[in-house]
């Protein structure tokens, strides 16, 4: 039943202070009993109600109301002002809950987001948090103003989320677990939450660079330097005016954890990095945040987290390397990447671990691909190949084609027949494999004239297959325009190179 507010100023407000922390409780728990039958907007209507009657209260009142346990009270036991101001303050911060998981159902992202901090900061404020669960809930927070690319923001939920976690206290020690049940559960929580913790700043690292690199590349894919310039020009003004809006920002912390909290920001950047050395700086942060995650998810126990922590290491050098300009050295980071991934592929099961192996598969003959061209940009500086250099070449194009010849053989079907229609989730992958094969093949070097004749009759098998799928079914097309544009005209242009060959072989017979 609706509360009536009367026109009696006098009696509204008293009307007011005995009923409206009811009217707020009764509207949280409609909300939740809605929300929990899928009825997101009907939640959606009681608890902005539940919003709406605190705002105004506080605006025309704004003393602590009666709390609704004192309507089974006598007067001599009624609580204490603070009590009721802290009650009534933690029902609205209940309600700004509830509301934050509506807006996420309803898909209202951004204000899911708002009220979330909103409701962190609160139980800050009033002291009303579980440490643990506060930072895991700052964590999950600082993801969604990554997506956004509000580094700021994000930096600093994350920060706050580590020191607050901090205050659940120390690990016990392992032969402490081993003695008493109590600790071993400890030990185990703690461990875990801050390793996803832990898996937050590696994501927040991650794409940091990543999104530097998407402002900082030209067409092709490398540094644009001019680009780089005008944005190192732009960078003094932007940082002042993002300082400015820190100030006017809901920061989280309370007197005791505010400093540690900043402290632990100033650790990290919040800017895009626009060269080598700042873009090092987070790449070596992320790294320490590896190494503190892997403690826990380890690879006996933890097979998924393990390798997705993994496959985000490689990524943070795979984003590193954009920045360097000695290829040696860009070639030596990917190099890394190889090593931490080809032992797991190799020992991983495909019966069970089918997507991750695919996963592992593609990126690392990416990874060999990217070496390969890196090596050859190295060579065409170079008057005259070296047989080491041949043979290290040859070496990369081999292991990317093994690996991309992996990864289509595992969409075979268990009778080793390759799909007449691809699925979705593998159809550019496989022909840009595909592609990458043809490509691979024909970049081969060999002294041999039978051989080069057999490499680039493998590489024209690929590229006539991308074209001839994509013929067969024309919806394919908008997924590899840029492939398939190139090898028509490599379909083209091959044979020719091919007829050349084979007269070459026939007149030396």
């Amino acid at each position: 039943m609706m509360i009536m507010t009367p026109t009696n100023p006098k009696k509204s407000h008293f009307q007011m202070e005995e009923n409206v922390s009811l009217f707020i409780h009764v509207r949280n728990q409609l909300g939740v009993l809605w929300a929990g039958r899928d009825e997101i907007e009907k939640a959606q209507g009681f608890l902005e109600a539940a919003e709406s009657m605190y705002t105004t209260y506080m605006k025309e009142v704004g003393q602590p109301p009666m709390d609704l346990t004192e309507f089974f009270m006598a007067k001599e036991d009624a609580l204490s002002q603070q009590e009721k101001t802290k009650r009534f303050e933690m029902a609205y911060t209940h309600t700004l809950y509830y509301l934050a998981q509506v807006y996420k159902n309803l898909e209202q992202f951004e204000k899911a987001g708002r009220y979330c901090h909103s409701t962190l900061q609160r139980q800050l404020e009033f002291n009303q948090f579980v440490p643990l669960e506060w930072a895991i809930n700052a964590a999950t927070l600082s993801q969604y103003y990554i997506t956004k690319s509000r580094y700021m923001e994000g930096r600093h939920c994350l920060a706050a989320a580590t020191v607050i976690a901090g205050l659940a206290g120390e690990v016990p020690s392992e032969a402490a677990a081993q003695e008493n049940e109590a600790d071993c559960e400890k030990r185990e929580q703690l461990r875990q939450k801050r390793a996803e913790i832990a898996r937050c700043w590696i994501k927040y690292c991650l794409n940091l660079l990543q999104d530097a690199k998407k402002l900082l590349e030209d067409n092709i894919g490398e540094l644009d330097l001019d680009r780089q310039a005008e944005l190192k020009r732009a960078r003094r003004q932007e940082e002042e005016e993002k300082e400015k809006g820190r100030k006017s920002a809901v920061l989280f912390g309370s007197s005791d954890t505010f400093d540690s909290i900043c402290s632990l920001e100033e650790k990290v950047s919040c800017a895009f990095p626009l060269d080598f050395e700042e873009a090092r700086a987070i790449f070596l942060a992320g790294q320490a945040h590896v190494a503190e995650a892997r403690e826990y998810f380890e690879m006996d126990g933890h097979v998924t987290d393990h390798i997705e922590i993994l496959q985000d290491h490689s990524a943070l050098f795979k984003a590193l390397s954009f920045f360097e300009e000695d290829l040696e050295r860009r070639c030596k980071m990917h190099k890394r990447r190889v090593d931490m991934l080809e032992p797991i592929c190799k020992d991983l099961n495909a019966q069970y671990y089918l997507l991750i192996c695919r996963q592992l598969q593609f990126e690392l003959a990416e990874t060999y691909y990217e070496m390969m061209d890196l090596k050859l940009a190295i060579a065409n500086k170079q008057d005259e190949l070296d047989a080491h250099t041949i043979k290290k070449f040859n070496h990369l194009c081999t292991a990317s084609i093994k690996y991309y010849q992996m990864f289509l053989d595992s969409i075979r079907s268990p009778e080793g027949k390759f799909p007449e229609k691809l699925e979705d989730d593998v159809l550019r992958p496989a022909l840009v494999a595909k592609f990458r094969i043809a490509r691979l093949h024909s970049r081969l070097i060999s002294p041999s004239v039978s051989t080069q004749l057999e490499n680039l009759s493998k590489s024209l098998e690929c590229y006539n297959f991308v074209v001839h799928y994509c013929e067969e079914n024309p919806e394919a097309k908008k997924s590899v325009e840029t492939e398939l544009e190139l090898s028509e005209e490599m379909v083209s242009l091959l044979p020719l190179k091919i007829n050349r060959l084979r007269a070459k072989l026939a007149s030396s017979n």
